[in-house]
């Protein structure tokens, strides 16, 4: 879950942050505003990548983060269709590695049941 949910937040604050200037000269919006929007929901994701997986937290708050970034459509319109698929991924990428998870959960319970045979002489 780490690999793939901190993935998809870090290629999201790259997203948000490049989505900066074009707030401020598509949108007219003032430098303090898409630089502060823009800035707070990116360090909030490499914040919160490294906390995926070790941290429980961790998955609502990038959760709530999904949020933010569809919000963030207020300032910048395009953000509403990037956030949406952000917010796919970001869900996709939790149901798929609970799944794989759960899977090397039962292999590993598969494999502690079955008896080691005795070596053959």
């Amino acid at each position: 879950m780490k690999r793939l949910c901190g993935t998809v937040l870090g290629m999201e604050a790259v997203l948000v942050a490049l989505c900066i200037v074009p707030a401020m000269v598509l949108q007219h919006v003032s430098g303090a505003v898409a630089g502060g929007i823009g800035g707070a929901i990116a360090i909030a994701a490499i914040v919160l990548a490294g906390f995926v997986g070790k941290r429980k937290w961790a998955l609502i708050a990038g959760s709530i983060l999904q949020f933010l970034v569809i919000a963030a459509g207020v300032v910048l319109p395009a953000m509403y269709v990037l956030g949406v698929i952000f917010t796919a991924l970001w869900f996709g990428g939790i149901k798929l590695a609970r799944k794989w998870e759960a899977t090397e959960a039962a292999r590993a319970k598969e494999a502690a049941q079955v008896p080691q045979s005795a070596p053959s002489a």
